[in-house]
């Protein structure tokens, strides 16, 4: 059967995952090699480096690939090594917009470690008003989009901003870590890149760093395997195995993350200690309409204000115990974070406020536990509240 008539479920299962053709075995091998031997000097099966290439990393690309409906993949030691090369990709003095609520790694990583190189503009995706003067004005080598960003959940119009983009020449990359490639494809959309954390909802086991990109254009997946081969940030053999296994239940778990997103979501928007709730599967999201239209589901991610503030914070979050306090998210087992403390500390606290990433806000990556405990342990937090 071809790989584009495949339905998602069996597409997990199946690319790069054929049976070992030397032995049958139905897992394939992991090629725990640095190098290949080769017949004579030049002429070899493919494979020379395992920084370069490496049989159990292609077939995870190959999987990756298949899911995002991309022609290619290139698999990284992280997402941040994956946003690393796009960045070595662009001419030097490039301008490049972003959106203004990002992963605190990716502000740190564009304000801190490349502003000699490229120049950076900050800018709220979801008014594409404002967006359409920016691309016209500073007629940008890149669009950087994060939908749903991180931890506000705005919302992003994929299709309409990468014909904006395209006006000037502009590519578009659109971070797609909170939704996988179960719940939403960018480049169906005319993203030009898709980056992902793979560390958080495909490897799904929160034991796996690492980062992947996915594209059509040969010429982009060919300048940016240059830079992946000559700085070195690929992922190891095992590494790519463990995502490979991971990535089997991916189907089954998205399913599982959102159902119980859902609830927890309609739980907290009715509980007399919560301000606000942010969840795109909500009717009270200023962007559900275009969720709706993008998406294929709402994710396990949401964000919430409690009634106020740090010390509140504080109380809730050491007394819940099944929500773990720790950075990350997209496991199985469900974390709980504070964005102003944790994963976006990085960003200053006057640009955090003027986002609206207060000390009051808390982020839950919802795992596929049962949903009741999930509702008692949050109540557990809240009765310290």
């Amino acid at each position: 059967m071809s790989t584009k008539n495949m339905k998602f479920e069996t597409k997990v299962i199946h690319v790069g995952g054929e049976p070992d053709p030397t032995t049958g075995a139905i897992m394939p091998p992991i090629y725990q090699t640095s190098t290949y031997v080769q017949s004579s000097p030049g002429e070899h099966k493919g494979y020379e480096y395992t920084r370069s290439h490496n049989p159990t990393r292609t077939r995870l690309e190959e999987n990756l690939a298949s899911l995002e409906n991309a022609n290619h993949c290139l698999v990284t030691a992280s997402g941040l090594s994956a946003s690393t090369l796009i960045m070595h990709m662009l001419p030097k003095g490039s301008n490049i917009i972003c959106g203004d609520d990002v992963y605190g790694g990716t502000y740190r990583l564009f304000s801190k470690v490349f502003p000699d190189i490229h120049n950076y503009t900050f800018v709220d995706t979801t008014n594409l008003k404002k967006l359409e003067e920016e691309i016209a004005r500073l007629k940008p080598a890149l669009v950087w989009l994060e939908t749903p960003t991180n931890p506000l959940l705005k919302i992003s119009d994929i299709k309409a901003i990468s014909n904006l983009a395209k006006k000037t020449n502009a590519l578009t990359v659109v971070d797609n870590t909170f939704m996988s490639p179960f719940f939403q494809n960018p480049l169906d959309l005319g993203a030009d890149i898709v980056l992902h954390s793979v560390t958080k909802f495909i490897n799904g086991h929160s034991d796996v760093v690492g980062g992947a990109l996915m594209m059509n254009s040969k010429d982009i997946r060919d300048k940016l395997f240059f830079y992946q081969n000559a700085i070195g940030p690929a992922q190891s053999p095992f590494d790519s195995w463990l995502v490979l296994r991971g990535i089997k239940t991916l189907a089954v778990r998205m399913k599982a993350h959102q159902e119980n997103a859902i609830k927890v979501a309609k739980f907290l928007e009715k509980h007399p200690k919560v301000e606000r709730v942010i969840y795109p599967g909500l009717e009270s999201h200023p962007q559900h309409k275009l969720a709706r239209e993008q998406m294929k589901g709402f994710g396990g991610m949401i964000t919430f204000f409690l009634k106020g503030e740090i010390a509140e914070s504080r109380r809730f979050l050491e007394n819940v115990k099944l929500f773990a306090l720790a950075e990350s998210l997209g496991g199985v087992e469900s974390l709980v974070d504070h964005p102003a403390i944790m994963t976006h500390a990085s960003i200053p606290k006057a640009t955090r406020e003027q986002l609206g990433i207060y000390d009051n806000l808390i982020r839950l990556s919802v795992g596929i536990e049962d949903v009741d405990d999930l509702i008692a342990d949050l109540e557990m937090g809240f009765a310290k509240v």
